[in-house]
């Protein structure tokens, strides 16, 4: 990678897609291997639609090493069905984009960061539902460095997926891509974030870039046809208890696996998150299974519980709790956290002027 772009005539700019034929790689691993480059100072990232790359003065020292990520070891099955590391203990915690570590789950005898490298390398795709806060979103980035997010709601248009026509500083109009076909052409990986919030007809034209073909036309630039490069892999999020979420057939079909996730309580312990909090949140979670409530703190509430605390005090921190539960689960929550604290609790408010 390096090499390429110090041989190159000065000032010279190479996308994902034009480094992975030249190198033989996915465009997945090259384009993890630029950003590599770029956080060293040792490549220089140009633009973003598409993503393009020059050299630095830096660039030619860095020829004296390799920067692919090397590929994730598969770990040795435990007795009894475990997944264990290369070296027979616990996964380590991998760094997502936003320096956050993220602590890997068992997923079919494997940690659930590796079976899903797994899947894509096989262009199996994978939709992941459970309650928000569970943590979907940061399996899927710590999974993919190169990922590429599209959040849905009920306003997401084709445009926003595949591109539109944009006004630029002459007053002329350009077409931009959209991170579908941004995701396509550099071979990355795309998360549709709640994707049973957009509607089916914009959905319909995802549909094409996942089956065989690999291919969509975007009509609306000159009926241009995108071709997925290797490493382009689609994987989607969904919210069942978020209104306005339907998973639809055709877009259920789509996606081969289907995993549930749900809040890792054994975790939130781990991690030193007050104990009778995390009883609370287990109580509630058991409550919520069986119908008797509708919501229950998931492992995102737990962590911010105990920041309040850090700085609040635990006794604000759990009139949080009953103050952030929805209106009607809130007189239930109420009573399980006064019962486990042994006194009465209310919403944090405000009180008399000091």
């Amino acid at each position: 990678m390096a090499k390429v772009l110090a041989m190159s005539p000065s000032g010279a700019q190479f996308s994902v897609t034009e480094l992975a034929g030249m190198l033989g790689h996915s465009g997945g691993a090259v384009g993890n291997a630029c950003e590599t480059l770029v956080t060293r100072g040792e490549a220089e990232r140009v633009g973003s639609k598409p993503r393009m790359y020059r050299a630095t003065g830096l660039t030619a020292g860095a020829t004296q090493r390799t920067v692919t990520p090397p590929p994730v070891p598969r770990p040795a099955t435990q007795p009894g069905g475990g997944a264990a590391s290369a070296g027979g203990g616990k996964p380590h915690a991998v760094i997502r984009p936003n320096g956050q570590r993220y602590h890997p789950r068992a997923l079919a005898n494997l940690p659930d960061v590796e079976a899903l490298q797994r899947l894509r390398e096989a262009s199996v795709p994978v939709l992941l539902y459970g309650p928000p806060g569970t943590g979907k979103t940061s399996l899927i980035e710590a999974a993919f460095p190169d990922l590429i997010t599209v959040a849905g709601d009920g306003d997401t248009t084709v445009g926003d997926l595949i591109g539109e026509y944009t006004q630029d500083e002459k007053g002329g109009y350009r077409f931009v891509y959209g991170p579908l076909v941004t995701a396509m052409q550099e071979g990355r990986a795309l998360l549709l974030d709640d994707a049973t919030l957009i509607s089916p007809k914009v959905l319909a034209a995802l549909y094409p870039a996942m089956d065989g073909r690999r291919q969509i036309q975007v009509k609306a630039h000159q009926g241009e046809t995108i071709t997925g490069a290797e490493g382009f892999y689609v994987i989607a999020g969904h919210n069942p208890g978020v209104h306005g979420a339907v998973l639809t057939e055709a877009l259920a079909s789509r996606f081969s696996v289907q995993v549930q996730v749900g809040s890792d309580y054994d975790l939130a312990a781990a991690l030193k998150i007050n104990t009778t909090a995390v009883r609370i949140a287990r109580h509630l979670a058991t409550s919520q299974q069986a119908g008797e409530v509708g919501w229950a703190p998931q492992l995102r509430e737990l962590i911010a519980f105990q920041r309040i605390a850090d700085v609040l005090g635990a006794d604000a921190a759990f009139a949080n709790l009953v103050g952030i539960a929805p209106l009607e689960d809130r007189d239930t929550v109420t009573e399980i956290v006064t019962k486990a604290l042994g006194r009465p609790v209310t919403a944090l408010a405000l009180g008399r002027q000091l």
